[in-house]
């Protein structure tokens, strides 16, 4: 997750609350990988959050180097690479500026990373600045919260996750722009007590069109866009869209 103010507190916990399912995310993106590149290469995470997928794709014999803006949910990946031994690189970086030491076969971003951007033009330079380091024929593989989801998923509605270390209550405020809002509040337990921390961050809304033409002007062509990490096309409907690009210029 690409984050502008860190989340401090929130990268404790994040594996536990958001609950991804990993396994499905890190087979799909093989999948498609080996459908459309034929081979495992060097893969870069953008927004890679606390390295969970950066370990799954490692352990299938991707090359892999992780990239977040946040030092505490870089922290937590750390700590992952310390246990597992494998050899993934991570590095603090803004995905709109990402630099590289070389060319990347395979760039990822995933649980929508890309909504986290403060707006449309910063998309728009991520994508060309993940254009400049791709391989000719790299793929490009990414999901986005579809504006349908913003509008009728996320809306303005409070939602709580419970377990045995953290309650949280997580708020929704929609905007006209089919933006919304969020607002996070944690209550750590400790004992018999709580200990209260907050954090607040924003999803912008991008009509899947202008994503595509996006990747047009960036250099990629669209070889797909999924139902989330599934097979099915997207649709109306759909609650998140997975993107398949290739580097043709």
């Amino acid at each position: 997750m690409n984050s502008n103010n860190g989340y401090g507190r929130f990268a404790l916990f994040y594996d536990s609350l958001m609950q991804a399912d990993y396994d499905k995310i890190s087979n799909r993106i093989d999948s498609l990988v080996m459908e459309n590149y034929k081979k495992r290469g060097i893969l870069l995470d953008l927004a890679c959050g606390t390295g969970t997928l950066c370990e799954k794709m490692a352990e299938m014999g991707y090359d892999v180097i992780g990239v977040d803006t946040s030092q505490e949910m870089l922290s937590v990946a750390l700590d992952k690479k310390y246990d597992s031994g494998l050899s993934i690189q991570y590095l603090c970086q803004d995905m709109r500026n990402i630099d590289m030491y070389g060319t990347i076969d395979v760039t990822v971003c995933t649980l929508d990373s890309i909504n986290h951007l403060a707006c449309k033009e910063d998309v728009l330079e991520t994508f060309k600045k993940v254009s400049l380091f791709a391989e000719p024929d790299g793929l490009f593989i990414f999901d986005v919260n579809t504006p349908y989801k913003h509008k009728f998923v996320l809306a303005d509605n409070t939602f709580v996750f419970e377990n045995d270390e953290v309650y949280c209550v997580w708020q929704n405020f929609l905007n006209d722009d089919d933006s919304v809002d969020i607002s996070l509040d944690l209550f750590e337990k400790d004992g018999e007590s709580y200990f209260r921390a907050s954090e607040s961050f924003s999803e912008i809304a991008i009509p899947l069109d202008e994503i595509k033409n996006m990747l047009c002007e960036s250099g990629f062509e669209v070889l797909g866009v999924y139902d989330g990490y599934g097979n099915r096309e997207v649709s109306g409907n759909s609650e998140r869209a997975v993107f398949v690009a290739r580097k043709i210029k």
